[in-house]
């Protein structure tokens, strides 16, 4: 988490007052700093800040067989720490208010299922989903957890420790060393090799059916509330800028500015 100036009880209640002026809130969130996982772009904490590695943009992935071993390779270690990090304050009082009938949809730029774990129902995952694996070339798809079996019965040589700091993805820094030899499975379907996360990567795009649903749930709502994002990737931007076209008023928690403060 970064730093950040003590809550303003002024701030909490314009946010209470908000909450309770609404009965069809759609919210925008990326709130797992506090659960441990980091994010992009936060001031001394965030990957950016910490690391000059940049995540892995989908056309190298699609085209580079070294780009592929090195992310599975890293995402092998990662996962453990990353699929057991748990929701935190802000997924559970989304999930309270859901249960009051206070939000329509929550969409989540995150990929790692935390509003599910609380509990909250009506969640669409802008950018997919980093708990299922799927092939490019066929419909086969499998869970990231029995993936993760599947890794390690060919790579027994790949020890995986608490040592390593995970990314917002879900993987890890490891040197060129620990990635030698690391096997990645083709897709036992279509004998394949493109088995990727079912997230939109950097350098992809969002699917259109997805931003379709987007746009259905800003004309449903009757206000927006955007939760721990700075609103840098256009996808989550324009949802703020949807909601302001139609004259409908936002919200935005956030540690520091944020693209949506004009």
């Amino acid at each position: 988490v970064p730093k950040h100036m003590p809550v303003q009880s002024s701030d909490a209640n314009t946010l209470d007052r908000f909450i309770k002026e609404h009965k069809k809130i759609l919210v925008l969130t990326g709130i797992s700093t506090e659960s441990g996982i980091p994010d992009y772009r936060s001031a001394d904490v965030g990957l950016y800040a910490r690391s000059k590695n940049r995540p892995v943009i989908y056309q190298q992935f699609i085209k580079n067989p070294e780009v592929r071993i090195r992310y599975w390779a890293r995402n092998y270690v990662g996962w453990p720490r990353f699929s057991s990090m748990s929701p935190n304050y802000a997924h559970k009082f989304l999930k309270n208010l859901e249960d009051k009938n206070k939000i329509a949809h929550i969409i989540t730029q995150n990929v790692d299922n935390l509003h599910t774990k609380a509990g909250s129902k009506n969640v669409l995952e802008l950018h997919g989903t980093a708990y299922v694996v799927h092939c490019l070339k066929c419909d086969y798809t499998i869970d990231r957890h029995k993936f993760q079996d599947v890794l390690s019965s060919l790579n027994p040589q790949v020890s995986i420790k608490e040592l390593y700091s995970v990314r917002p993805d879900g993987d890890v820094e490891l040197t060129p060393e620990e990635i030698g030899g690391f096997k990645v499975p083709e897709c036992p379907k279509c004998q394949g090799n493109l088995l990727i996360p079912r997230i939109v990567f950097f350098g992809d795009n969002t699917p259109k059916k997805r931003v379709q649903r987007v746009n259905d749930f800003v004309e449903e709502c009757d206000s927006l509330l955007v939760m721990g994002s700075s609103l840098f990737v256009y996808s989550g931007y324009r949802i703020v800028l949807g909601t302001k076209s139609a004259n409908k008023p936002v919200a935005v928690v956030n540690i520091g500015p944020t693209r949506g403060d004009d």
